[in-house]
């Protein structure tokens, strides 16, 4: 359990994991040779409340960054789940589409959302970092 305590943060009640890239978008980013998985923050679930409802992208369409790659039904509002890079869209996770609420449970596990293989390369000036990201959540919850 103390090995858990040094990969997770929390900013008042919304974990940030380490080993992980963000946006500003509150989408998180896991980057695996030239393929990144992608899915929404522990913070966006939580502001979005209960998922009811997840509209996913077809493999292998070519996306570009600032593209919505996905589209997240909640009790509460619509959200656009957008890609950090220009891409084809390899995979999505199925299991959202019967249990949407995957991404409220475990957003950083069983609730991701998409992998794209990226075309160019990682636009790392504009992603966050684990550290960056935590500020970020605290300067919108001042």
């Amino acid at each position: 359990m103390s090995q858990d305590i040094k990969v997770k943060t929390k900013i008042g009640e919304y974990l940030v994991k380490a080993g992980l890239l963000y946006t500003e978008t509150d989408e998180w980013i896991r980057v695996k040779d030239n393929v990144i998985t992608i899915g929404i923050t522990d913070y966006a679930q939580k502001k979005l409340r209960y998922i009811v409802n997840v509209e996913l992208t077809e493999p292998g369409t070519e996306v570009r960054a600032g593209e919505s790659i996905a589209v997240l039904e909640s009790v509460k509002t619509i959200a656009d789940v957008y890609s950090p890079v220009d891409g084809k869209l390899i995979e999505v996770n199925e299991s959202l589409r019967d249990n949407p609420d995957l991404i409220n449970k475990d957003p950083y596990g069983e609730g991701w959302i998409a992998k794209i293989e990226i075309t160019d390369s990682l636009p790392r000036d504009k992603l966050l970092s684990p550290e960056a990201y935590a500020e970020h959540i605290r300067s919108k919850e001042e």
